[in-house]
C-alpha cells in the first residue's frame, strides 16, 4: 500500500499570535526602525507594549508607538505614580512573555550588565524573567571600545538572553563599519524563534555547515538548468542554529529570501554544482555537523557555450548531451571527518516515503528529511512544509505541517540528539 502524505494542507498558526511582547527601546538612532517592528507584531496578532528611555523618546514618538501598539507607552516619568497600585517596572516585567530590546545602546548595556536599576528600562531588565532578544546598535568606535566589548562578552553568559550583535555597513554618523542594528525582519525572526524554541543555546560550541538554494548549470550566458528552490528552508535552518548558539557557514545558490535573514551567518555564494562541491571541500573539515538543504541540479550541459546561442541553434546545443552532476551528499558521507553528523534533504512526489527510504539507504547520511513537493503548502517556495524524518534503525518520524522555521528547530533537535559519530 502506498504511504500516505503527512496530512492535508492546513493553516499553520503563527507562533506570535496572542503572545505578550514588550518592546524596549533605548537611545540609538536605530530606534527609528522600531515602529515598523511594532506594527508588524500587531498585524501578526501579538499583544505589544512599549517602554522608551528618555534618549529614545527624543528619536521616536511615544504617541506614534501608542497608536501602533494599541497600548500606552511607558516612559521614565511613569515609573512611580500614586495612580498605580504596583510599581510599573514590576508590572511590565511580569506581563511580558517575550522582550525585544532594540536598539541596545552602550549605556543600557552597561546598566544591565552591572545590575543598575536607575531607570524604568533598567529596572524592567533586572526584574523580568522573560526571554530577551537584545539587538545592539552604536557607532563603530563605541562598539569596538574595550568597555563595551567586556560588557557584551558578559551578556553572552546571561540566561534567557538571545544577543544579536550589530552588522557592518554605513552608519547614521556616516562611518562605514560594525554597528548597524539587526534589520526589522531579523528581529521578527528572532522573536518567532524564541516563541517556538525558547532561549536555550544548546548548539553553543557547535559549527554547522548548511547548503541552501538552487544551483544553476549554464547552457550559455542566458540560459541554465535550475529549479524553483528559494533557499528558505536552508536559510531558516542556518538562522535557527545561530540563534541556538552555533557558528554557521551557509553555502548558497541564488536566493529569494529577505536579505536580513542572512545577518549573522558566514555566507558563501555559489552558482554551479562544481562551485558548491569546491566550497564543501573547503569547509566540511571544520564543521561538527552538515545540513545539505540545497537543491542541486542533477545534470549539466556537456558543452556549455561561451556566447549566447541563437534560438535556431538551441536544439542542436541541447542535443549535444548532458553530464550527471556528482552525488555530493554521498561524497560528503564518504569523506566526513570523525564525529561529523550529516542531515540530507529529499524533495519527493508521488509515493514520497518509499522513495525516501531507498534514497536514505543509498546515501548513508545520519538523517534524511523528505518532503512532498506535490502538495499545497509544502516544497519549493512555500512558507510551510511537512514530510518525514528518516533516521537510524528504520526510524521514521512524521513531520506535521508547520512553518519552515518550526521544522528547522525540529531538525536541529533531532540532529543534536544523535551526538557525534563514533
Amino acid at each position: 500500500m502506498a504511504a500516505q502524505a503527512p496530512g492535508p494542507d492546513q493553516a499553520v498558526p503563527d507562533p506570535l499570535v496572542g503572545r505578550r511582547i514588550l518592546v524596549a527601546i533605548s537611545g540609538s538612532i536605530a530606534a527609528v526602525k522600531l515602529p515598523l517592528v511594532v506594527s508588524a507584531l500587531v498585524q501578526r496578532g501579538a499583544q505589544v507594549r512599549c517602554v522608551l528611555t528618555p534618549s529614545a523618546a527624543q528619536l521616536v514618538s511615544a504617541p506614534a508607538l501608542a497608536s501602533l501598539s494599541r497600548a500606552p507607552v511607558a516612559l521614565d516619568g511613569d515609573q512611580w505614580s500614586h495612580r498605580e497600585s504596583r510599581p510599573l517596572h514590576i508590572e511590565l516585567a511580569e506581563w511580558a512573555e517575550l522582550v525585544l530590546l532594540a536598539p541596545l545602546s552602550a549605556t543600557s548595556l552597561a546598566r544591565w550588565v552591572h545590575g543598575l536599576g536607575d531607570s524604568l528600562l533598567a529596572s524592567v531588565l533586572l526584574a523580568t524573567e522573560a526571554p530577551v532578544v537584545a539587538a545592539a546598535a552604536m557607532n563603530t568606535a563605541m562598539w569596538q571600545s574595550p568597555g563595551v566589548a567586556r560588557n557584551w562578552q558578559a551578556l553572552q553568559a546571561f540566561e534567557r538572553v538571545v544577543p544579536l550583535g550589530p552588522s557592518a555597513g554605513l552608519l547614521a554618523c556616516d562611518r562605514q563599519g560594525a554597528g548597524r542594528m539587526a534589520e526589522p525582519a531579523a528581529l521578527l525572526l528572532a522573536l518567532e524563534s524564541l516563541a517556538l524554541w525558547g532561549w536555550r543555546r544548546d548548539w553553543a560550541g557547535q559549527h554547522l555547515l548548511v547548503t541552501a538554494g538552487p544551483t544553476r548549470e549554464w547552457l550559455d550566458p542566458a540560459r541554465c538548468l535550475t529549479n524553483p528552490s528559494t533557499g528558505r528552508m536552508g536559510v531558516l535552518l542556518a538562522q535557527a542554529a545561530r540563534l541556538r548558539g552555533a557558528t554557521v557557514d551557509l553555502i548558497h545558490g541564488p536566493l529569494a529570501v529577505d536579505p536580513a535573514w542572512l545577518e549573522g551567518l558566514r555566507c558563501h555564494p555559489i552558482s554551479t554544482g562544481a562551485e558548491l562541491q569546491q566550497r564543501l571541500r573547503d569547509l566540511q573539515p571544520h564543521a561538527t555537523a552538515l545540513a545539505m538543504a540545497a537543491a542541486v541540479a542533477d545534470h549539466r550541459p556537456a558543452r556549455p557555450q561561451a556566447g549566447k546561442l541563437e534560438k535556431s541553434a538551441l536544439a542542436e546545443a541541447m542535443a549535444a548531451g548532458w553530464q550527471e552532476v556528482p552525488d555530493l551528499l554521498q561524497h560528503l558521507v564518504a569523506h566526513r571527518p570523525a564525529g561529523q553528523r550529516i542531515l540530507g534533504f529529499a524533495a519527493q512526489s508521488g509515493d514520497g516515503l518509499e522513495q525516501a527510504r531507498l534514497k536514505f539507504a543509498r546515501k548513508g547520511c545520519d538523517l534524511l528529511f523528505a518532503n512532498p513537493i506535490d502538495l499545497p503548502g509544502a516544497g519549493f517556495g512555500a512558507s510551510t512544509n511537512q514530510g518525514w524524518l528518516l533516521g537510524p534503525g528504520d526510524r521514521c518520524q512524521t513531520i506535521a505541517p508547520a512553518s519552515k522555521l518550526a521544522i528547522a528547530h525540529q531538525l536541529l533537535t533531532a540532529l543534536l540528539a544523535l551526538g557525534p559519530t563514533v
